[in-house]
C-alpha cells in the first residue's frame, strides 16, 4: 500500500485491511506520523503490517511483507497541496500547518522502466518542477476533483473552494486543462473526481471540452494498458 497523503479518502481503507493480512505500508514520514498519532490505526497489528518510510525523489522497488520485490518501482515526489482537512490547525495561519510531504505524487514504473506513468491524485497548482518532471510522459493520472473552484458552494453541498481543499480546478486560466496544454503528455486521465463535477456526465459541455483537450475521464472498473 502506497499512501500519497493523510486525507480520510486515502487512509480510511486501511481499516478494512486489518484482519491479520500481511501488508507493507509505504508513505512519507508526515503521513506515517498521522497514522501513529491516531490510535484507531493500531488495529493494523505490527506483527502483520510493516510501516515503511519513503524518501523523496528516490526510486525504490516495492516489496511485500516478506521483503520480496513485487516488480514495481516507485519514485515519490512532493507536490503542491495541503495538510489533511481533519488535521488542520487554524492557529497556524492560512496554510493550517501544511508542510512539505503532506501531499506527494508517484512515478510508477516497471523494473526496466520501459513502461511508467505518473499518479497525482491531489495537486494545488502546477509548479515549474512538476511540469518539468511530467513533460514527455506516456500517461498521467491527475487530480480531477472539481471543474471550478467554487463548485462545492454553487452546488450547495459545501462551502470550501477547491483551492481551500488543496485541489486545482479543471477549468479556467489556473486550471489543469490549461496547465497541461504546453506539456507533452500522451494520455491524461482525470481521477479523484468529486460527485459535483459535471465531467462525470457523458453528455455535458464540460465533458466535451475536457475530451477536446485530450483528457479522459476515469470510471469504475477502468483498465489501462501501457
Amino acid at each position: 500500500v502506497v499512501l500519497t497523503n493523510g486525507d480520510v479518502d486515502h487512509v480510511a481503507g486501511l481499516l478494512t485491511l486489518r484482519e491479520r493480512q500481511n501488508l507493507a505500508i509505504y508513505a512519507h514520514p508526515r503521513v506515517h506520523s498521522v497514522l501513529k498519532a491516531n490510535s484507531i490505526f493500531n488495529v493494523l497489528n505490527a506483527d502483520y503490517v510493516d510501516r515503511r518510510e519513503m524518501s523523496m525523489n528516490e526510486k525504490i522497488e516495492l516489496k511485500n511483507k516478506d521483503r520480496k520485490g513485487v516488480g514495481l518501482f516507485v519514485e515519490a515526489f512532493e507536490v503542491s497541496g495541503k495538510i489533511a482537512l481533519w488535521l488542520e490547525d487554524e492557529s497556524k495561519g492560512e496554510n493550517f500547518g501544511t508542510k512539505e510531504g503532506d501531499t506527494i505524487g508517484l512515478k510508477i514504473s516497471s523494473k526496466d522502466e520501459k513502461e511508467f506513468f505518473y499518479y497525482v491524485p491531489a495537486c494545488a497548482k502546477m509548479t515549474q518542477n512538476l511540469a518539468q518532471k511530467i513533460d514527455g510522459a506516456e500517461m498521467i493520472l491527475f487530480d480531477g476533483t472539481l471543474w471550478k473552484n467554487d463548485e462545492m458552494a454553487s452546488s450547495k453541498v459545501g462551502e470550501k473552494t477547491g483551492q481551500r481543499m488543496g485541489h486545482m480546478n479543471n477549468s479556467g486560466e489556473s486550471g489543469s486543462i490549461e496547465a497541461f496544454k504546453e506539456l507533452n503528455v500522451k494520455r491524461k486521465i482525470f481521477i479523484h473526481i468529486n460527485t459535483t463535477n459535471p465531467i462525470l456526465l457523458g453528455n455535458s459541455s464540460e465533458r466535451k471540452y475536457a475530451e477536446e483537450n485530450g483528457w479522459e475521464v476515469s470510471f469504475d472498473g477502468m483498465e489501462i494498458v501501457l
